[in-house]
């Protein structure tokens, strides 16, 4: 090895050390959908689809790839919390997971819910089982790769899931101590500018809505897109840091993500987590719960009052 100018052999080594486990680290979460076609008949792989737009799978998705609808299979549809240890065991029984299954999600816009169900993996102790198809759906019907509209069946697995890993899910509580000076965590807002600034409460057309318009003290904006390219592939591992070192996020501190019900933030959860390395949980709790909390405090740039005139 050649020692860098001004340093010793051993820091040298160090760095190149370093920066060599970064770029594996970054592989080792994400494939390309070359990966993927030539995995698609591994028996030790499992695809499943995660998008937005649920009906997109029954129309034609990767072939062999089973799905993950968002709406039942990764959340308690009695209660707003995370799919519960039991419901998503079976699921992945049913679906073969076992131990040693390298599991691979992608989905629609921008891998959004891909991300989500990476980060319920995640809180679910398989996270390192799980990797990203970079680009997602968009970028495999982008090159033209076949789709297929006929349903997986594997045999059963024996699946035991461990309990939830709480260290990756931020609650309300927590980031409420960041906003009140009790906590020195970095909350990362990835909603839109306008949403941050409380000029509107929430895109246009959706559901889920908020009394209050805004952001949590201390938290700053990178809305999740700037960390993609075009094609919805991540940007690379250097450009995403300095994206996030712009605003003061290096990794030295542990950081908090939060959108608007969680999972566009889980897209940036997975680039600090899976590609930058960093200490970094998920409040899917969100502007939702966030915005419509009484007593706690709200940064309000707009100074927009709801109903107000």
């Amino acid at each position: 090895m050649t020692a860098i100018k001004g340093m010793t052999v051993l820091a040298a080594a160090a760095l190149t050390s370093a920066m060599f486990a970064g770029s594996v680290l970054a592989s080792d979460a994400l494939v390309d959908s070359k990966w993927v076609q030539d995995n698609l008949e591994n028996p030790k792989v499992r695809i499943f689809e995660v998008s937005v737009d649920t009906g997109v799978y029954e129309r034609g998705h990767i072939p062999g790839a089973a799905h993950l609808n968002w709406h039942t299979d990764l959340v308690d549809p009695q209660k707003r919390d995370i799919a519960s240890r039991e419901a998503f065991e079976k699921t992945l029984r049913d679906a073969g997971v076992d131990k040693d299954t390298t599991i691979v999600l992608y989905g629609d816009n921008n891998n959004w819910f891909a991300a989500w169900g990476a980060w319920v993996f995640e809180v679910y102790g398989l996270g390192n089982q799980v990797k990203l198809l970079d680009g997602g759906r968009k970028l495999w019907e982008a090159q033209g790769l076949p789709l297929d509209t006929a349903l997986p069946d594997h045999a059963d697995s024996t699946l035991t899931l461990a309990d939830r890993d709480n260290s990756v899910r931020a609650r309300f509580v927590d980031v409420v101590a960041v906003a009140e000076g009790r906590n020195d965590a970095k909350l990362i807002d990835i909603r839109s500018a306008d949403e941050y600034a409380g000029k509107i409460f929430a895109p246009e057309g959706v559901k889920e809505l908020s009394v209050r318009a805004g952001h949590i003290p201390s938290a700053v904006n990178v809305p999740w897109g700037r960390i993609v390219k075009e094609d919805g592939t991540f940007k690379s591992e250097d450009e995403i840091k300095a994206i996030y070192a712009e605003k003061g996020i290096d990794g030295s501190k542990p950081v908090i993500t939060y959108c608007r019900i969680g999972e566009r933030s889980s897209h940036t959860w997975f680039a600090l987590k899976k590609i930058l390395g960093y200490d970094v949980s998920n409040y899917d709790g969100s502007w939702t719960e966030y915005g419509n909390a009484v007593g706690v405090p709200v940064t309000n740039i707009a100074g927009t009052v709801w109903t107000g005139k």
